[in-house]
């Protein structure tokens, strides 16, 4: 016998077949997929992730599009200096120094010296300093004259590695000095010794610091004396052996040159100054003296901390009775009422209106 449902039930149980079936249809694709994934090895991304993916490619790709240039020409603007590597010299070539000039300078007297002794017979005792002399004859009998006190006075670039050195030289004549002894004179006219000048090119020789003349010595005029120069300092005033200031300056020249007392009890606490040794004279005497800035204050208060700028003037005796006229340029401060060494000055002060030469 057949088993009949009622048809209220038949239409729950319908309904409930299709949600099941839309339960299924809903879960089952995604649970196969996964473990068919998972079983074949395979990761699988949504379409959503890729276009997301896709578009930031694209934008990247854009990006780097602009970008590139740019970071192209910044590359090609910056310098490129390897490690290790000396920048560039300047082409204009630096000014001369004392230091670029003392090698033309010594040159140029050790030149001059061979050149005045040089003669017949002797060109090629010139031949280190001027190549060129091997093709040149002398007249004048060698070593009839002697150079001394040779001195370069002017060195003038005349381009780069390239100058004209003036060398002053005492030249003596041996024919000269015998002929003198026999008249019995002594002055230099008529020994022959004579202060001459003589203007040598110098040139650089390659890197390896050596030089050579471009020619034979020209004999020159001598440089120009010049003006004198006006000092800073008022008018000098006999010096007063009663002037506190002046006591304490001649005291301490004479410790200084001739070894007459101890030197730092005259000095200001801080200086420092050594005695001139072997002392070159016996006797000092300060003849007069300036104040820089104004007339010499003559018993001036040794007020505490203050301090004075003097140019001093002495007669100094050595041991051989001859006396000589020398000149310092001392600094003064005063300190527990009396007058100290505060400074030696290098040179005496220049009157700020003088002119320059």
């Amino acid at each position: 016998m057949s088993r009949r449902t009622r048809p209220d039930q038949a239409v729950r149980a319908e309904r409930g077949t299709k949600k099941g079936r839309r339960a299924a249809v809903a879960v089952e694709p995604d649970s196969v997929e996964a473990v068919d994934a998972v079983e074949g090895g395979w990761v699988t991304v949504s379409s959503g992730a890729v276009a997301n993916l896709t578009t930031l490619l694209r934008w990247g790709a854009w990006l780097l599009l602009l970008v590139g240039p740019l970071l192209g020409i910044l590359a090609f603007m910056r310098p490129t200096v390897a490690a290790g590597t000396a920048p560039p010299l300047p082409k204009t070539p630096l000014p001369a120094t004392a230091a670029d000039t003392a090698g033309p300078a010594g040159f140029a007297q050790l030149y001059v010296a061979a050149y005045v002794e040089a003669g017949k017979g002797t060109e090629a005792s010139l031949a280190p300093y001027f190549p060129e002399m091997r093709n040149i004859s002398l007249e004048a009998t060698p070593h009839v004259q002697q150079a001394d006190r040779l001195a370069a006075v002017r060195v003038a670039r005349v381009s780069s590695g390239y100058w004209s050195v003036t060398v002053a030289a005492r030249i003596t004549s041996t024919k000269a000095s015998k002929k003198a002894s026999t008249a019995d004179t002594e002055t230099d006219a008529a020994s022959g010794a004579l202060l001459r000048y003589f203007q040598v090119p110098v040139k650089s020789a390659g890197s390896g610091g050596g030089f050579v003349a471009a020619a034979l010595p020209a004999e020159v005029a001598a440089p120009n004396a010049g003006e004198g120069l006006a000092l800073d300092y008022g008018t000098p005033v006999p010096a007063d052996t009663h002037d506190a200031a002046t006591a304490a300056v001649g005291e301490f020249l004479g410790a200084y040159l001739s070894g007459s007392g101890e030197l730092d009890r005259y000095l200001s606490p801080g200086t420092d100054l050594a005695a001139v040794s072997p002392a070159p004279y016996e006797r000092i005497e300060v003849s007069q003296l300036a104040e820089r800035g104004g007339d010499f204050h003559m018993a001036a208060p040794a007020t505490e901390g203050a301090r004075r700028q003097l140019l001093v003037d002495i007669w100094a005796t050595g041991s051989d009775g001859q006396v000589r006229p020398l000149t310092y340029a001392i600094a003064l401060k005063a300190r527990d009422g009396r007058w100290e060494i505060a400074a030696l000055d290098a040179a005496p002060g220049l009157s700020t209106t003088s002119k320059e030469k």
